[in-house]
């Protein structure tokens, strides 16, 4: 197994997907942030001082989706057709998650964009909400499934 972000010789470089052929990408990721109860209730009632909460960090999400190529470094820029982000809140844990699908027509996967929307998106909970829970926990960030492209559908098997 190699890493294809490395040359022969071992220098970075982004990787060349002009002979790939352009197909329907879709990637999903997820990942969840745990808080104190009364902080997801401030976030379920929109009562946080900064405003909804929710909403700024879908908005967030999709953003960073659209800018990954300037956030990773080998990352290409890809147009994306469809970014989808899903917030579930869960009282008994106390937390919030957060599953973004992406997707494109295009000669590379979507993967990076899916993974850094939930980053940011989770990231922006936290800022919203810190002022009354600085012990926030951003957890379980990770690529649920992909679809399109030569290496075929994967499932994380989680």
């Amino acid at each position: 197994m190699t890493l294809t972000h490395f040359d022969a010789q071992g220098a970075a470089h982004m990787v060349d997907v002009g002979e790939k052929a352009e197909t329907h990408r879709v990637a999903i990721a997820a990942g969840k942030i745990v808080m104190k109860p009364q902080t997801l209730e401030l976030i379920r009632g929109r009562s946080a001082a900064k405003g909804d909460v929710l909403g700024v960090a879908r908005i967030a999400a999709i953003q960073a989706a659209k800018r990954t190529a300037e956030l990773i470094p080998l990352a290409h820029p890809i147009p994306l057709t469809r970014i989808a982000a899903e917030f579930t809140d869960d009282a008994s844990e106390p937390s919030v998650s957060l599953t973004v699908t992406v997707e494109t027509v295009g000669r590379t996967g979507v993967e990076m964009e899916a993974l850094t929307a939930v980053s940011v998106g989770l990231l922006t909970i936290y800022d919203m909400c810190k002022a009354v829970d600085r012990a926030m926990r951003i957890e379980s960030i990770r690529l649920v499934e992909k679809a399109g492209g030569k290496s075929g559908h994967f499932v994380n098997p989680e």
